[in-house]
């Protein structure tokens, strides 16, 4: 397939190291992050759920970035639940397998590893999330936090969490139906199956932080993919808060 403007987009939106991550930000030009019609008829909305909607407006009242982890470690089964919440297999309907999260042509392209740090009954190393099977498929042992944490533009957390979720993208997935277009689903299939491993994390009294900020091919390296046909686009951290 023949390489246009959404591989491009990918290509040069990447982070490298030692080159310019962006300018100076000025304050005074911010854009304001509200939009509000004043002139418009407006139509005041209850502040209060109706009962059977008070538990899950709790977890979302409760969710926050979470950046600084507790030494207890991540259990096992807590592991496995967010795995699961995040992007497992939620029902199969007409021989078909679908997920947790909502995926664009339902063509999946999301793909998650584990940097695992301190999780009991798993060994400290990198991990890959075998959807199919709920398991996890080891492919380096070792402790990868410092590694990580260096690798995206040097955020601690990433060595402090029990452990660090990273989702790569793997295109063509994407690409065989929707060309050029796919790139953006492909972000925002990521983005759901994140908001799905942030609630999930409330949800047993965790806490997580999403990360965007990294160098893409050093995270690349450490879990063994090319960063072309699939490459990094997104971070999560998730422990016990401090």
């Amino acid at each position: 397939m023949p390489k246009t403007v959404g591989d491009d987009f990918q290509r040069e939106t990447k982070y490298i190291r030692n080159a310019s991550l962006g300018g100076n930000l000025n304050w005074e030009k911010k854009p304001e992050i509200y939009k509000s019609y004043p002139s418009c008829k407006t139509v005041k909305l209850p502040s209060q759920p109706r009962e059977a909607a008070l538990l899950f407006s709790k977890v979302l009242q409760e969710r926050k970035s979470v950046r600084d982890f507790s030494a207890q470690p991540l259990s096992k089964l807590d592991l496995a639940f967010l795995l699961w919440a995040s992007t497992g297999v939620q029902r199969r309907e007409h021989g078909y397998d679908f997920r947790t999260a909502p995926s664009a042509g339902a063509l999946y392209p999301i793909e998650t590893y584990l940097a695992v740090n301190n999780v009991e009954d798993v060994e400290a190393g990198v991990y890959h999330y075998n959807i199919k099977d709920h398991s996890l498929e080891e492919i380096e042992s070792g402790n990868f936090g410092a590694q990580l944490a260096h690798a995206a533009l040097d955020q601690r957390m990433c060595a402090t969490a029990p452990v660090v979720f990273i989702w790569t993208g793997i295109f063509n997935r994407s690409k065989w139906k929707y060309a050029q277009r796919a790139y953006r689903y492909v972000y925002l299939d990521a983005g759901h199956v994140a908001e799905n491993l942030a609630l999930a994390a409330v949800s047993i009294n965790c806490g997580s932080c999403q990360v965007g900020a990294f160098f893409d091919d050093e995270v690349n390296s450490v879990i063994g993919v090319d960063g072309v046909e699939e490459s990094t686009i997104y971070l999560s951290v998730v422990g016990h808060p401090r």
